[in-house]
């Protein structure tokens, strides 16, 4: 009787293993891209509450949303550094191969100082720009005190760089999202990147992009395309 016993535990093991595995590739597979997002000026990764309900709603996990938070009074390439270090860990927390990025305002700076002279790009499915500053903007100017608003002026060397050559480098999706009632990218075409999937949004202000439903919604379904 023990040796039946046995037998069946050994093959009940067999079978719960099977499962285990054959479960573990269905959950692999419907898994979504991890999502980063890279707030602006004088932001924090709070910005993001709106689109991570948004994207919850639409079938992510919060496991699968991740937030990166920097100093955004320092040079744009340190926080870019910083973004570096963060899709490390995402990509060892998660297991995944790539993360989309999602930016808004100066993150948009972040993000492609990352992606194209970081080396950041193989790591980037998608990357959806919201009224990023990807070449600059003249209201930078009232915060010059601040190492990340030189670098976000028009004409920068900064931007001088990052805007060089190809702007959308590499086997990565791009997009952006811009409206002229923005006030803060100017001008509001600045954030057009050459390449990207650009939309004309018809009247949202930049801080009130992080809570506008519609362009959230439509950032969702493009980083899960």
């Amino acid at each position: 009787m023990r040796r039946i016993s046995a037998v069946l535990f050994a093959l009940l093991t067999v079978l719960g293993l099977a499962t285990a595995v054959q479960s573990g590739t269905a959950n692999a597979a419907t898994a979504h891209t991890p999502v980063v997002f890279v707030h602006g000026f004088t932001g924090s990764a709070s910005n993001w509450t709106t689109a991570e309900s948004v994207f919850i709603a639409n079938g992510y996990s919060s496991g699968e949303l991740f937030a990166y938070q920097y100093d955004w009074t320092q040079s744009n390439k340190n926080s870019a550094a910083g973004l570096a270090t963060f899709v490390k860990q995402v990509l060892a927390r998660t297991g995944a191969q790539q993360v989309d990025i999602v930016n808004h305002s100066m993150g948009g700076l972040v993000s492609d100082w990352y992606i194209k002279e970081l080396g950041g790009q193989p790591y980037v499915r998608h990357l959806a720009s919201i009224a990023g500053a990807n070449h600059g903007t003249t209201y930078a100017g009232s915060c010059l005190v601040y190492t990340s608003c030189v670098e976000m002026y028009p004409g920068s060397s900064f931007i001088t760089t990052v805007t060089s050559g190809d702007e959308t480098p590499g086997s990565t999706a791009y997009a952006t999202w811009y409206s002229p009632c923005d006030g803060i990218i100017i001008p509001y075409t600045s954030t057009e990147l050459d390449g990207a999937a650009n939309h004309l949004v018809p009247c949202v202000t930049h801080i009130g992009y992080l809570t506008d439903t519609p362009t959230l919604t439509a950032v969702e379904r493009f980083v899960n395309s």
